[in-house]
């Protein structure tokens, strides 16, 4: 059982809804109060208690990371975090502490690196794995990751077969396929785009152009290694 014990109305009020949405068993008690035998981890907001069991300082902003750390206690785990993502034009990507799945995202490419980076602040300890299949979307991943581990995992086989309603959930469930992967440990990942995935982003841009325009191999090149985003690759060809 999880024991919240804190004054701080904020943190209280952020945390105890973060643990109703989750139906998790909870009791509160006034710091120096004497902690329930059941108890598993408690909760404050940086106030002293007499526990023998673990404490989790809480933040008011990020009241679902202290959950999700009371939880790993709870659960008996490590408490590690782990962040698998599934690459491609939108990631999958799913965040595991104490081996189990705590959240999961599907975002544009270019927020993939943002999420990644917010998932895993002020945790020394953190990896990313990241599936090799869609070179150039988890090469622009990786190179905007900075200090964080990341491991480069084979995904052959990490996409499950979907059944019935579960169209769309394939990239999120691969990523926490891969995210239980042990990689290879990377510090980056140089990809020269072929000419086939130029001629993709070619198309693209002229799909995407109001006049129809089809932007120089050099742009699109350029998208490909995530320099531009197709937008401003399409700026910069109608200023050429």
């Amino acid at each position: 059982m999880i024991v919240v014990a804190t004054t701080d109305f904020e943190v209280y009020h952020e945390v105890v809804e973060e643990l109703r949405d989750r139906d998790v068993a909870f009791t509160t008690v006034e710091p120096g109060e004497p902690i329930p035998e059941r108890a598993a981890v408690v909760i404050t907001a940086g106030e002293d208690v007499d526990a023998d069991v673990p404490v989790v300082v809480a933040d008011a902003e990020r009241a679902r990371k202290t959950v999700e750390e009371a939880l790993v206690y709870v659960r008996g785990g490590e408490g590690r975090t782990v962040v698998g993502v599934d690459p491609g034009e939108r990631p999958g990507i799913a965040v595991l502490r104490g081996g189990m799945v705590v959240a999961a995202f599907q975002v544009p490419v270019e927020r993939a690196a943002e999420v990644v980076t917010e998932e895993v602040a002020g945790e020394d300890d953190a990896v990313v794995r990241i599936g090799d299949g869609a070179r150039l979307a988890g090469a622009r991943i990786i190179d905007d990751l900075d200090d964080v581990r990341v491991e480069l995992v084979d995904e052959a086989g990490t996409t499950p077969f979907l059944g019935s309603g579960a169209r769309g959930m394939g990239d999120v469930l691969a990523a926490a396929n891969i995210a239980l992967m042990a990689g290879e440990e990377i510090e980056g990942r140089t990809i020269e785009p072929t000419e086939g995935e130029i001629q993709v982003i070619k198309s693209r841009s002229r799909e995407a152009s109001e006049q129809n325009r089809t932007i120089t191999e050099e742009l699109a090149r350029r998208v490909a290694r995530g320099e531009l985003t197709l937008e401003e690759a399409l700026a910069a060809h109608r200023e050429e």
